[in-house]
């Protein structure tokens, strides 16, 4: 294969490096797939023609939405504002528990790399034009990349971000914090705030259940709430599931792990719903979430939220120095109590956020 058969529709890739024999490595995320001629990594939508490796979902967007940023979730991070999300087709990850599963694992579609055509439907065109665009007609502020894993796609979502912050606006990844810190790097001018996953706290988890592994993931949290906290503001979620990360154990190995990386992490804590290869799990029972609020909170976080369930006491923001409510939610609901953003009422004391 010669690069002039390949179609300029593709759009070739930042994120690898050539190896011999017109194999290339991919260099996005932490599985470093090194890939053959005319194969994809193990997201799918990452492919080698000619020794180059190009994004075969560049501009095809699968899902768009707009959602509150409570959504996402991030409570410290404008509140109440609208935001775009956007997600592709393909992920680095297998998680057997995954709500986005129709999209996320779609795998089975060919490239034709001589006309960039491909023979399933894998999204309709939405060039970053088009995404910034539709964000300014609905009023929508910020970007969300998300529903599927954005580090696969991350040439297109830097794009995006790079027109929407030349825009004024602001961009989100939602992520399972499996990017290399060459994604981090190549996102970083234009990224304003993160979600990360933290699936579980066990390898065995990881391996058998997302297909990850937890090391660059807990890396990654460090990372994000160390040298670059404020930088980009960050908060990780947890889908609690139920006899296999739910442990009195493991979660509070995870708040000790969070609680000792930085207190002012907010800890999302969701219930987890049957769906895809996990139909057969019960519903997060609701006490199990409030013993893992509780184990959050005795090990020193700040801020502990539960998802997916209604609970307005365990769902509000409080001030971490006087115990005054600051921002209640019930459900997408916000209702600040604050006269001013970011400052307790009570004491005066700073809440760590964006909210300006």
């Amino acid at each position: 294969m010669t690069e002039a058969a390949v179609s300029p529709k593709l759009h070739e890739c930042a994120l690898y490096r050539p190896l011999p024999k017109e194999w290339v490595q991919c260099t996005a995320c932490h599985h470093w797939c090194g890939i053959a001629p005319g194969e994809a990594g193990k997201c799918g939508v990452r492919r080698n023609f000619g020794g180059k490796l190009y994004l075969v979902t560049y501009g095809k967007a699968a899902a768009v939405h707009v959602d509150p940023v409570e959504k996402k979730p991030l409570y410290h991070f404008l509140p109440g504002e609208p935001i775009l999300s956007l997600g592709t087709v393909g992920c680095n990850l297998f998680c057997k528990f995954c709500q986005n599963w129709q999209i996320s694992q779609f795998r089975e579609f060919k490239v034709d790399h001589e006309t960039g055509e491909t023979d399933r439907y894998v999204g309709e065109d939405w060039p970053p034009e088009r995404v910034v665009e539709a964000a300014e007609r609905v009023s929508a502020r910020l970007i969300a990349y998300t529903y599927n894993e954005p580090v696969v796609w991350v040439e297109y979502a830097h794009d995006i971000a790079q027109l929407a912050t030349q825009r004024g606006m602001r961009n989100v990844f939602v992520s399972s914090g499996f990017e290399t810190k060459q994604a981090w790097d190549y996102v970083e001018p234009y990224l304003h705030a993160v979600n990360l996953d933290l699936k579980g706290f066990t390898e065995k988890f990881y391996r058998e259940i997302t297909g990850a592994r937890l090391k660059p993931v807990l890396e990654n949290i460090e990372f994000l709430g160390g040298e670059k906290w404020g930088k980009v503001w960050m908060e990780v979620t947890t889908l609690l599931i139920p006899g296999y990360n739910d442990s009195p154990g493991e979660i509070r190995g995870m708040a000790r792990f969070l609680a000792g990386v930085n207190k002012s992490i907010p800890w999302h804590l969701s219930a987890a719903h049957p769906d895809y290869q996990m139909r057969d799990i019960p519903y997060t029972p609701h006490e199990k979430l409030i013993e893992a609020y509780e184990i959050g909170q005795e090990e020193g976080l700040d801020f502990v939220y539960l998802g997916n369930v209604r609970d307005l006491e365990r769902s509000t923001t409080y001030c971490p120095s006087c115990g005054a409510p600051l921002i209640a939610r019930d459900g997408y609901q916000v209702h600040e109590l604050w006269e001013e953003r970011g400052v307790c009422p009570k004491c005066g004391a700073q809440i760590p956020g964006v909210w300006a």
